[in-house]
């Protein structure tokens, strides 16, 4: 968490770029359409909102697919939250 501007009384920001998030969106899994939490990285933040970019094809809920695949939430939603998935580190290959 960083703050956006000191003693400005701006909120502290919950996510910064780099960070990895869940996000309860519609997607496809398994060819079906379904509303449920997607992995994707914070590619965007500021005090008020974040834009994070998902791998797979994401929708509006109107239907609409997201074509850059970056949905856009408000810091404090309640559809975002940190993701709980650790990234593996390639092991790297002993020489012997």
């Amino acid at each position: 968490m960083t703050l956006e501007t000191k003693g400005s009384g701006i909120e502290p920001r919950r996510y910064d770029v780099g960070d990895q998030v869940d996000v309860l969106c519609d997607h496809i899994r398994d060819e079906v359409r379904v509303r449920d939490w997607l992995h994707g990285v914070v590619v965007q933040a500021d005090y008020k909102m974040v834009a994070i970019q998902f791998i797979e094809d994401v929708y509006l809920t109107g239907g609409w697919m997201v074509p850059d695949h970056v949905l856009w939430c408000q810091q404090n939603s309640d559809v975002i939250r940190k993701s709980k998935k650790r990234r593996r580190r390639k092991t790297k290959a002993r020489k012997t």
